[in-house]
Formats: structure tokens, C-alpha cells, sequence
């Protein structure tokens, strides 16, 4: 019979060795976050590819329909013109947000300005609003019944503003979404700009360079991550659009379909027509095309960064 030893400590491989000295207390730490992430994230998003499976129909009750569901929504009318609605809304929103929120960052940053730690904190005021308080107050301005449109309307004697109508519908919602999250931008710009080296400006100074010259050669250019982080976030707070059109709906129901915008057409498909499955393949579809555009966008800032 031969019997097998051990080998001594000196003979091992350093792989034999990683794997005896292996701790385990590092999985013990992020324990209870996978655990979490597990619940809140993995579990509803695996339930929802299930859903996005079966079609429930009052003849034959629940069946498996393959990718039925997903054909019929990237065929729906309905779903294409709130995202091309939600597509608008990005290309010219979110531009006008982080240019708003660059040069205010600019400004505050810059030694000109007088009181910067004031407007710092009254451009971020905005974002501490809650979502919902903040569309009422706005909704209550729009109103052309009552608020300031009103007011204004009846002083000139005619609509001269006219927040509901269809063509400013959206318009109004930017501005809403502009006024909520400028500050919130504007933030992560001045975060940036605080961690660029003082020997930069100095030789910057130095060589000549004014004002502009500066902001144009040196900040800007340290700017790009934190301007491709933020262009990530909007993209994927504009295909998240709901809160807005969903509370002002009920001021302009004429105008604000339950359409409206992707997440608002899954909502109301889900709750208001009992539609669970085709509602999760439309949240499934926005999803994805939010997660593939946000990925492009980082993948060229990370390129145009290495450069």
C-alpha cells in the first residue's frame, strides 16, 4: 500500500499555494449587496423576460409564444412614435442641459464670479426638489386656467403662451427636466474641474495663455469623462421619461396619450389594460436599445479620451 504526502511548503506551485491560502472573508463582505443586487435587479429583470414569453388571452388563457410578443411591439405604431418622441427629446434636450450645466460649472469654477458658493447651491437647489413636487409647480405655472400662463394670457388679452398645446408640449417638459437637472450636472463638471492640477494654470499663465485660451486647451479637454458620464446618465433619464407627462397628463389629457413615452405606454399597458406580458417585452425592448446607445457613447468617449 503507498500512501501519499504532502509535499513541502518550498516544493509547491505558487498556483497550489494561492489556492491553500485562499480567503474567503472578501466574499463575506459583498455578501449581502450580490444578495440584494440578486433581488432588486437579476430576479425582476429574469421575471421579466419570462412574462415577455407568454401571451395571456381570454381564449386558451395563458400560452408560451416565443418571441410573438417582441415582433408585435417592433411592429406597433404606437410603440415607435413614443420612442421616436423620446428620441427628440433627447437629441435636443440633453445638449442644451449640458451646455447649460458647462458653463455654469465655468463660471463657478472661474475666480470672476462673485459668490460662487452661492449659485453653486441655488442651481442645485432644483435636484433636492422632489420629482413630483417639482412637475406640480411647473404644471401650476403652465396652467392656462390659472398660475402665471394664466395671468399673463389675461394681461395681454390673448394665448400668448401656451404651454398644453401640442406643438409645446414637449418643450415644456424639457423645460422642466432642464431646470431640474442643470444643477445636478453642473456638480459633477465642477467635481471635475476641482481635480485638475494648479501647475496646468500655472504654466498655462506662463506662456501666456488668457482666459479663454485656458477653459478651451486645459479644462474642456479634462472635462471629457465627467461630459461623457453625465451624456450617459441623460441618455438614460430621457428613455426613462415618465414622471413628467404621466402628472401633467391629467392637465392636458387631449394632448399627453398614455402613449406618450415608452415607459408610460408599458405602464399603462400594464395597469390600466392588464397587457403584463406585452408590457414587460415593451420595457424589455427600451431596455436594451438604452443599454446598446448608452454603451456607444461611452465606448467613443473612451476613445476620443485616449487620444
Amino acid at each position: 500500500m503507498t500512501t501519499t504526502v504532502a509535499p513541502p511548503l518550498a516544493t509547491r506551485t505558487p498556483s497550489a499555494l494561492r489556492r491553500s491560502k485562499r480567503d474567503w472573508r472578501g466574499w463575506a463582505f459583498v455578501a449581502p449587496f450580490m444578495i440584494v443586487f440578486a433581488l432588486v435587479f437579476l430576479a425582476p429583470l429574469a421575471y421579466s423576460i419570462y412574462l415577455s414569453l407568454f401571451r395571456t388571452q381570454l381564449v386558451g388563457g395563458t400560452t408560451f409564444v416565443w418571441f410573438a410578443n417582441y415582433i408585435q411591439a417592433l411592429t406597433d405604431p404606437q410603440f415607435w412614435e413614443s420612442f421616436g418622441r423620446v428620441l427628440l427629446f433627447l437629441v435636443v434636450q440633453v445638449p442644451i442641459m449640458l451646455a447649460l450645466a458647462l458653463a455654469a460649472a465655468l463660471a463657478i469654477d472661474s475666480a470672476r464670479l462673485r459668490g460662487a458658493s452661492f449659485f453653486r447651491i441655488t442651481l442645485f437647489l432644483p435636484y433636492a426638489v422632489p420629482a413630483v413636487v417639482a412637475v406640480l409647480m411647473w404644471g401650476y405655472i403652465y396652467g392656462d386656467q390659472f398660475g402665471l400662463t394664466a395671468n399673463i394670457n389675461q394681461l395681454v388679452g390673448f394665448d400668448l403662451i401656451t404651454p398644453f398645446a401640442k406643438q409645446w408640449m414637449l418643450v415644456s417638459i424639457g423645460n422642466i427636466v432642464t431646470w431640474e437637472f442643470v444643477g445636478y450636472n453642473m456638480l459633477i463638471f465642477y467635481s471635475s474641474l476641482k481635480t485638475i492640477p494648479t501647475e496646468l494654470y500655472e504654466a498655462a499663465s506662463i506662456d501666456g495663455a488668457g482666459t479663454w485660451r485656458t477653459v478651451f486647451s486645459i479644462k474642456i479637454p479634462a472635462l471629457r469623462g465627467a461630459i461623457v458620464i453625465a451624456t450617459i446618465f441623460s441618455i438614460i433619464g430621457s428613455f426613462q421619461l415618465f414622471n413628467e407627462p404621466n402628472i401633467l397628463r391629467p392637465l392636458a389629457p387631449n394632448v399627453i396619450t398614455t402613449y406618450y413615452t415608452p415607459n408610460m405606454y408599458a405602464y399603462n399597458l400594464s395597469f390600466a389594460g392588464q397587457q403584463f406580458n406585452y408590457a414587460a417585452t415593451v420595457a424589455i425592448i427600451m431596455g436594451i436599445i438604452t443599454a446598446v446607445i448608452a454603451y456607444v457613447v461611452q465606448l467613443r468617449g473612451s476613445r476620443a479620451e485616449v487620444q
